[in-house]
């Protein structure tokens, strides 16, 4: 039994069972023994996924084409207002390994000098052993990369810029949730011991946490039509995000003036309930491969749900933060490739290199597959 699984076990053994959004933060995040703690789960061939990142530097340099003009368009907008540009954040969260940091500060510093000296790269991140990560992979750039830990700075601070996230948010902890066709409502599963494994167990109404309760009621989360609660398979799993939503909630409100994107496996809210998913989104994987027990092995394998792209919109809005769309990452790139070629002839090597990385990160079967939240203010 590893480190994770022996934290797991004694929280189980206190309180009977936990929720499992506390088993897959434990999982994830757990301090030194968390799968995302562990450099040898760094993405790419050797690890247990793929990211873009880990696909070549091409998917950093779209990214920071297009944030290029997004910060021009705002440097337009303050000049044509009277007010001096002044300087603009980047802000990313969940930056790993700060590879894609790399690739866009690389970008801006050798294809928009001018605007790099105006530019602030700022990462949130929580964990001091990612960071260290970090520090090392930006060394290249020593002084121009700023950490957070935390919100609360940022906060005080604002953001008059970009902030955005690779591949976060579908990494955060989930609730998961059954149906109960009897009842016709929702219950949430929890994570239980038996022997030396950990296995499901139906949570009692009374202990659902809060937070699950709260969002099967709330608009962003679907109430069942009464003609479908009729009919709604018994035991049909899904999941809910609360901490997703929160830490959407924080970025709008940290997002004084430019724009707030994620780029992740998404949903909308009416699609978490369609027939194919009744097992819910759900997936864990190692080596590449799906595994088939979410409960085994915590911290040894990656753990991922779909987002609630609905629920971060309505989120955003009621900041006050206009949507610009939901689009799959494969035209939102293709797009930003196609301007480049347009606008700016034989500025790339179009090696066959980058196009396989271009056909890798656009392609529907691949990952052009993701999908980006885009708002505004």
């Amino acid at each position: 039994m590893n480190g994770v699984s022996e934290i797991i076990r004694r929280e189980v053994e206190l309180c009977g069972s936990i929720t499992f959004a506390r088993f897959m933060e434990l999982s994830l995040y757990c301090p030194e023994f968390g799968y995302y703690e562990r450099i040898a789960n760094t993405p790419g061939r050797r690890g247990d996924y793929y990211t873009s990142v880990s696909v070549g530097s091409l998917f950093g340099e779209l990214l920071a084409t297009h944030f290029s003009q997004w910060l021009g368009r705002l440097e337009t907008r303050c000049t044509d207002h009277g007010a001096a540009p002044g300087r603009f954040q980047l802000l990313e969260a969940g930056a790993h390994n700060g590879q894609l940091a790399a690739d866009i500060a690389a970008w801006f510093k050798s294809r928009q000098p001018q605007l790099f000296d105006k530019l602030d790269y700022w990462i949130l991140e929580p964990s001091p052993r990612r960071r260290r990560w970090q520090e090392k992979t930006l060394s290249p750039f020593d002084g121009r990369i700023r950490w957070f830990d935390s919100w609360e700075e940022l906060l005080r601070r604002g953001v008059r810029g970009i902030i955005f996230s690779n591949e976060l948010l579908d990494a955060m902890p989930v609730h998961r949730l059954g149906w109960d066709a009897r009842n016709k409502t929702w219950f949430e599963w929890g994570v239980s011991a038996q022997g030396d494994r950990f296995v499901w167990k139906k949570l009692p109404t009374e202990s659902v946490h809060p937070d699950a309760l709260h969002q099967t009621r709330v608009p962003n989360w679907p109430e069942l039509p009464a003609g479908l609660t009729a009919v709604f398979p018994d035991g049909f799993r899904t999941e809910i995000c609360p901490a997703a939503v929160e830490w959407w909630r924080q970025a709008a409100a940290a997002l004084e003036r430019g724009w707030l994107l994620t780029l992740d496996y998404g949903l909308t809210a009416e699609q978490f309930i369609s027939p194919e998913r009744a097992e819910g989104t759900l997936r864990a994987y190692h080596r590449h491969q799906p595994s088939a027990d979410l409960l085994a092995s915590p911290g040894e394998q990656d753990l991922t749900a779909h987002v609630n792209l609905t629920a971060l919109q309505e989120a955003g809005e009621s900041a006050g933060l206009t949507t610009e769309g939901v689009f799959s990452q494969g035209k939102f790139l293709t797009r930003i490739a196609q301007t480049t070629w347009r606008d700016e002839p034989g500025s790339a090597a179009w090696t066959p290199a980058r196009a396989r990385q271009l056909q890798t990160l656009t392609h529907p079967e691949h990952l052009g597959r993701f999908k980006l939240l885009i708002q505004t203010r």
